[in-house]
């Protein structure tokens, strides 16, 4: 029997302006101190810029694309087994890894000081799209991780 409570899922929300589940969730990572309309503004002028000069006929779809980069297949997790603990890679749940990868880009983009907050969220959309920057960065050192600790995989469960 699990120690832990179910985990219940809440409804998908959308944002008003691109009706995307995706955009709700990045305004949410953004938004300090519930202050959404600022968190919103910040984040149509990130994807607006991030477009600038593209040709692509979606204005989502480098944000997909950036999304799609940085999300992680495996992590680690620690177990205690024995008296030791193991650094056991598991596999991603498909919601962890959206989770993940938008809150990897949010706080590269909050590490860049000195440059407005949505211009480093453009910036890093921008890299994580081309496979660049320390979002894929971060997401490769994950995969070498779980690569590394590969022979503890037996005590998952």
């Amino acid at each position: 029997m699990s120690r832990r409570k179910r985990v219940y899922t809440k409804p998908e929300r959308r944002d008003p302006r691109y009706d995307s589940h995706l955009v709700a969730k990045l305004i949410a990572k953004v938004m300090e101190k519930g202050k959404k309309s600022l968190a919103e503004r910040i984040v149509y002028a990130a994807i607006e810029r991030a477009n600038e000069g593209s040709d692509a006929v979606d204005p989502l779809e480098i944000l997909n694309r950036a999304v799609e980069n940085a999300k992680p297949r495996v992590e680690v997790k620690s177990r205690r087994v024995g008296g030791a603990t193991y650094q056991v890679p598991l596999e991603v749940s498909l919601d962890r890894q959206e989770s993940l990868a938008m809150r990897w880009v949010v706080n590269a983009a909050r590490s860049r000081r000195g440059t407005p907050m949505h211009i480093a969220l453009s910036n890093e959309i921008k890299d994580a799209a081309t496979n660049q920057g320390s979002v894929v960065r971060k997401r490769d050192e994950t995969h070498k991780m779980a690569q590394a600790n590969r022979a503890f995989a037996h005590f998952r469960w």
